[in-house]
């Protein structure tokens, strides 16, 4: 049994995330998780609130707002959100912390210490009026590139370019809309070029990176490695521990990162193991695998690991970096202000979580962007769900409630037919492990849906319907293969759809729950004749067929009747 850190990626509580956050990060993360727990692995999994930084201030300033004030009401809000969509974590917490605070605080001085950490002044915009430092989206302006009017002071939204606020072009201040001025500042920064060969290292023999990671990151180092900034200006965030560094705090891409750690030592302090953290984040057999989309790559994969180096106490390095890429919703990219895409307590209004868990998974971007369609998402619920797993599952179990008063029957002889689709349940338990070993969890529930397709037509070529009379130990065979392939299905599903596989576990009327299930148990065809099920339900619904045309008006109406925290409305 190997230690893992599972970790998905922050989601920024300015807003709530939408299903793309959902499928990039918190979702995968959570499918993953849950496998390597059914593998029997030690796991403990984390994330958080990412609650500092500029765009929260720029929120609340305009509201009128402490910042705290506003985290707090949508941290739990979030928080809530994804316990109701099954996301296990060991914990999901913020970076508002105590146990957060002083630790990136005491990490950053260790780096400070051994002389990864250097002071510059700079020149930044200075806006008078409102007497703060402009960073980030304090700012907007005229994009240099593109010429979008609209870019902010970190990056334009319109083409991507990452920038610096003195090069917009027109700036102006995003609470009083006057033009700043240039001023001289002191900050702390991050030297990244002193560990760039030892980075380049890591990432050319790291042999588990996928081959996008290692371009994005290899085309990264060719450019040439530049000192981050590690502090900024504003006031909302943790305060930076450096000596004359008072007045700023510390920027928070830094902050977050470090929230990994933090999150497993706050966890172990709540179940009173105040030092298992380090058993886990010091033992380079560790594996730590993190959970992102593709922006986030450079992030993860460079500027985290050489903090952890520079930081000399020893940590382990990442071991796997899962970075999907974009979804889009029907062509678009997803905007709250323009009321593209579906937020999280949207979808569940509308739906309940293991349809949504079913239906990303099955979109899930892996290898190219993938657009999320409404069509698509009908066919998906229909087909797949509906139709392949639940179909199959009623129709066996409804057959022994009905035809043998629910006990399973004593099977005869197993046939060839039997035996081949037996044979495809014991192989599916490594040929689904493999792909999800390399994080192709789309492609690994593919696997899973077809146990069910070929479930279906082992029904049908088998048709106990017909030979429960004229042969009636050839149909008790048939059931007897089928409810065992239903158990094998039920934890093969556990990760992708975990409430409908506890259903199926519950109509199976076996002990326990499936979330204590083992991986190994799959293919083991071990109901008893005699067992007894519980009486069948169906355990999806297809959607009506004016789904697609009614689709946005029941959003619409949601919408008006969301009951979201009144910081967000």
């Amino acid at each position: 049994m190997g230690k893992w850190i599972v970790c998905a990626a922050w989601p920024y509580v300015n807003a709530v995330p939408h299903l793309g956050t959902l499928i990039g990060s918190v979702l995968s993360a959570d499918v993953y998780a849950r496998y390597l727990r059914l593998k029997g692995e030690d796991v403990i999994f984390v994330s958080g609130s990412d609650e500092h930084g500029t765009p929260i201030e720029v929120e609340a300033r305009k509201r009128g707002l402490e910042p705290k004030k506003l985290t707090d009401e949508v941290h739990e809000y979030v928080k809530e959100l994804f316990k109701k969509f099954g996301i296990s974590f060991s914990n999901y917490t913020r970076t508002e912390t105590q146990t957060h605070i002083e630790f990136v605080r005491e990490f950053l001085m260790k780096m400070y210490e051994n002389g990864y950490i250097f002071t510059q002044d700079i020149e930044m915009p200075y806006c008078p009026k409102d007497q703060i430092y402009l960073p980030d989206r304090f700012i907007v302006g005229e994009c240099p590139y593109c010429k979008y009017p609209h870019a902010r002071g970190d990056q334009c939204e319109n083409c991507g370019k990452l920038l610096e606020p003195t090069q917009l072009v027109n700036p102006r201040c995003v609470f009083c809309n006057s033009k700043p001025e240039i001023r001289k500042t002191k900050h702390w920064y991050f030297n990244l070029p002193k560990l760039a060969e030892t980075l380049k290292k890591f990432i050319e023999e790291h042999p588990h990176f996928p081959d996008n990671v290692k371009a994005f990151c290899l085309n990264w180092l060719k450019e040439g490695l530049k000192p981050r900034a590690v502090t900024r200006d504003n006031k909302w965030g943790i305060p930076a521990p450096f000596p004359g560094a008072e007045n700023k705090t510390v920027y928070v891409w830094f902050d977050a990162l470090l929230g990994y750690i933090s999150a497993t030592k706050e966890y172990s302090e709540k179940i009173g193991k105040p030092n298992l953290w380090r058993e886990y984040w010091l033992d380079k057999n560790t594996k730590t695998i993190y959970f992102i989309g593709k922006d986030n790559i450079p992030f993860h994969a460079i500027i985290f690991p050489a903090m952890l180096i520079a930081s000399g106490e020893g940590y382990t390095l990442p071991w796997q970096i899962a970075a999907t890429e974009y979804l889009t919703f029907e062509g678009e990219k997803f905007s709250k202000s323009r009321g593209i895409g579906v937020w999280i307590d949207e979808a569940l209004e509308l739906m309940d979580a293991d349809y949504w868990r079913f239906t990303l998974i099955y979109m899930r971007p892996e290898v190219r962007d993938s657009n999320f369609t409404w069509k698509e998402f009908y066919r998906i619920v229909n087909s797949e769900l509906n139709d392949a797993i639940g179909n199959f599952i009623h129709r066996v179990l409804s057959f022994i409630y009905k035809n043998y008063n629910g006990v399973v029957p004593k099977p005869g002889e197993l046939d060839r037919v039997d035996l081949e689709y037996k044979d495809k349940i014991v192989k599916a338990k490594d040929k689904v492990a493999k792909l999800m070993d390399n994080n192709r969890l789309k492609l690994a529930l593919n696997e899973v849906v077809n146990i069910a397709r070929e479930g279906n037509a082992y029904l049908n070529t088998k048709a106990p319907w017909d030979k429960i009379k004229s042969k009636p130990e050839d149909a008790a065979t048939t059931m007897w293969v089928g409810v065992n392939s239903i158990k094998s299905l039920a934890i093969l599903l556990e990760p992708f759809i975990p409430f409908s596989a506890e259903k199926i576990w519950n109509l199976l009327n076996l002990p326990g729950s499936v979330h204590e299930q083992k991986w190994d148990s799959i293919g083991v065809f071990d109901i008893k004749p005699g067992h007894k099920i519980n009486k069948p339900k169906p355990l999806f619904r297809k959607l009506p067929p004016d789904f697609l045309k009614r689709v946005n008006e029941i959003l619409v109406k949601i919408r008006l009747n969301i009951k979201r925290p009144s910081v967000l409305e």
